[in-house]
């Protein structure tokens, strides 16, 4: 019954590109960078994922909110995305360990929704234009009205996000009695990436982004993460200040994502805005020290520039994205310090690239000896 009293609702895009749809109920407008996101499954891991602040999600999976939401299935403790379009959204849901619907999920938060869309026509358009900001307006406001708003959307590009989603004070995870102690920094940090830390017989104090290393080494650690999360890696002069320090005083150091452009950064090497980004759970990568592919989940719209990696004497290619030819891995030759540009706690291979945090701990490991 809800299907036939919906309200119509757009999207429109920055270059005027209208897509038409139906609201799921919530009234308003919300603005953001448009991307899509590959994943047959996990939209909840997604909506939650900090990396995603700031950004309007396109969901390739016809069915969303089939399965509802589970309150466990969380990577942080609020939807991060701005808004979502979605072909078909599910207001039943069936699943034994779910918690609600999704529906009622995103009312509690007042996320914004569009269903209805052709979202076959609007990824191939993202495909051949490029990401860009947009809006998804439910309440009716016009289109010239809202053409005048988007024109005031910050790009992207130079954009500072990784402060709207850090933790505010410190906080511990992990049994404080563990064998090994990391200083993490929450660049955007996921859940599932602490847990598998803590299964590793790691005690870990997650810092905002904006502490410095004297604080950092405060804790004496045996190590550092340098974790996920969202907008331009470029604008973080201080993190990559630390960052510096860090591999100066040669402590191990781990890197994802955010984290891993950040160590990147530090080195002098120039990272830059892709032109639609990585975002799925079915990316292919080669590791060039072994040789074997690991099934990967990419979030990023920002890469590490390969030339400029290549010839850098200090720095080695490690992995490689094959369906591009990206930076998807690389270490320091003669400093205890590594990173990689995708997700080995999402695990969608489903275990390929968990041995990550195993060579994390061995670093670790050797420092100590």
């Amino acid at each position: 019954m809800k299907y036939t009293t919906r309200q119509s609702a757009i999207l429109l895009l920055s270059d005027g590109t209208i897509f038409h749809g139906k609201s799921i109920g919530i009234s308003g407008k919300t603005f953001g960078e448009v991307c899509f996101n590959t994943g047959m499954t996990g939209y909840q891991e997604i909506f939650t994922d900090p990396s995603y602040f700031g950004q309007i999600m396109v969901t390739t999976n016809p069915h969303i909110g089939n399965y509802g939401i589970n309150d466990l299935e969380v990577e942080s403790e609020s939807v991060k995305i701005a808004g979502l379009v979605c072909k078909n959204f599910s207001f039943n849901y069936s699943r034994e360990g779910a918690s609600g619907s999704l529906e009622d999920y995103f009312a509690k938060q007042n996320l914004i929704c569009i269903s209805d869309v052709d979202t076959r026509a609007l990824v191939s358009y993202i495909r051949d234009n490029g990401a860009m900001n947009a809006v998804i307006c439910t309440d009716g406001t016009s289109i010239e009205d809202l053409k005048k708003e988007l024109a005031n959307v910050p790009n992207m590009e130079g954009l500072e996000l990784a402060s709207k989603v850090s933790t505010k004070e410190p906080y511990f995870v992990g049994d404080e009695n563990a064998t090994y102690k990391i200083s993490a920094l929450d660049l955007g940090i996921k859940k599932n990436i602490l847990r598998n830390f803590a299964k590793r017989n790691c005690y870990i104090k997650v810092f905002p982004y904006d502490t410095s290393y004297e604080e950092l080494s405060a804790f004496n650690p045996d190590g550092y993460f340098l974790s996920n999360g969202p907008g331009d890696p470029d604008p973080l002069h201080g993190v990559i200040d630390v960052a510096k320090k860090i591999i100066a005083d040669d402590k191990p150091i781990f890197g994802i994502c955010l984290g891993h452009q950040i160590i990147a950064l530090a080195n002098g090497v120039q990272t830059y805005k892709m032109f639609g980004g990585h975002r799925g759970i079915n990316h292919p990568v080669k590791n060039l020290l072994t040789g074997k592919g690991e099934i990967t989940s990419q979030n990023h719209g920002f890469a590490v520039k390969k030339n400029a990696l290549e010839g850098h004497p200090e720095l080695e290619l490690t992995h490689i994205h094959l369906n591009d030819d990206t930076v998807a891995g690389m270490r320091m030759k003669n400093k205890n310090c590594f990173s990689v540009q995708y997700h080995p706690e999402a695990s969608p291979g489903p275990h390929d690239s968990s041995y990550l945090f195993d060579q994390f701990v061995e670093n670790i490991k050797s420092s100590k000896v």
